[in-house]
């Protein structure tokens, strides 16, 4: 095992996932209150490998994953497994096609949601991209400015529309959406374009694993929130993931108090969301409305 380590070059791309698993084995190695120098003398490897191994720099077996875990003494074996399963995880995804076409952060995305164990959205502007249209994807991207060249535009769409298989087959993760009323009265194209929109939404809903919930104009105790939020379950909650937007790209959170701060807000909106029945009501009328 020893010089297994070695024989690995150092990446080219690191992803968000190898990331991840990166930073939860120097939590580990943390934890066990050692230091680089200390832990890669307990590990029989070079302190140089330790540290690119906790940047990510270079990948890391299952097996070693859990020889650090045993040297560290942790005494979790789900959250060892777990690291173990995420350190084999290395079949390129069907977003590997899009490398050097789009950001980073949005292949990231695209595999962050095929490996979530559930997946909660929030949205107040926009309706979640789980649940575009076609005409609905190239009406928001066709708005950004400055204007996507073609071959980029085209991009875009079909990654967003490929996106969404992963809400395909039996085994989709629990997917939740609590969407504001504005973003679903929102023309970004036209009102066939919108109605066609909000008829989706219905459709997807009838699939046993999707709720979408809606907060209404006229509900009390609704403040606002600025942001679009994806929250991502892991196989422990520990392992959670919390996805932002913004106009600078995709951010990625996983500190124990982000985590904790962003299940408490989506508990929130939650609460003053309307049930499924209810929300299902709304958004028949809007169809009429929009």
């Amino acid at each position: 095992m020893a010089g297994e380590q070695g024989k690995m070059p150092a990446r080219k791309v690191i992803t968000a996932r190898q990331t991840r698993l990166a930073t939860e084995l120097r939590k580990l190695r943390e934890r066990a209150g050692l230091t680089v120098q200390e832990a890669a003398r307990e590990l029989g490897i070079a302190q140089t490998k330790l540290s690119n191994t906790e940047s990510a720099r270079v990948g890391v077996s299952p097996d070693r994953v859990r020889h650090f875990a045993s040297q560290y003494a942790c005494a979790e074996s789900g959250l060892v497994e777990a690291l173990a399963a995420m350190a084999s995880e290395r079949a390129h995804g069907w977003w590997e096609e899009y490398r050097e076409l789009l950001p980073t952060g949005f292949l990231d995305l695209a595999e962050l949601e095929r490996s979530a164990q559930y997946l909660h959205t929030l949205e107040i502007a926009h309706v979640p991209g789980l649940l575009q249209t076609e005409e609905q994807v190239r009406a928001i991207f066709a708005y950004s400015v400055p204007e996507f060249p073609t071959e980029e535009l085209e991009a875009r769409v079909s990654y967003r529309l490929r996106r969404q298989s992963v809400l395909d087959g039996n085994e989709a993760p629990p997917y939740e959406a609590v969407v504001h009323e504005a973003a679903l009265r929102i023309r970004v194209a036209n009102r066939a374009v919108a109605q066609g929109q909000l008829a989706h939404i219905l459709e997807m809903t009838q699939r046993p694993g999707v709720t979408v919930r809606v907060i209404p104009f006229n509900v009390d105790g609704f403040a606002g929130v600025g942001y679009p939020m994806l929250y991502a379950g892991g196989p422990l909650p520990q392992l959670d993931t919390v996805q932002l937007d913004s106009v600078h790209g995709v951010a990625f959170l996983d500190g124990e108090s982000q985590l904790a701060r962003y299940r408490a807000l989506f508990r929130k909106v939650q609460g003053v969301a309307l049930d499924e029945v209810r929300s299902r009501d709304l958004i028949h009328r809007l169809i009429k409305e929009v």
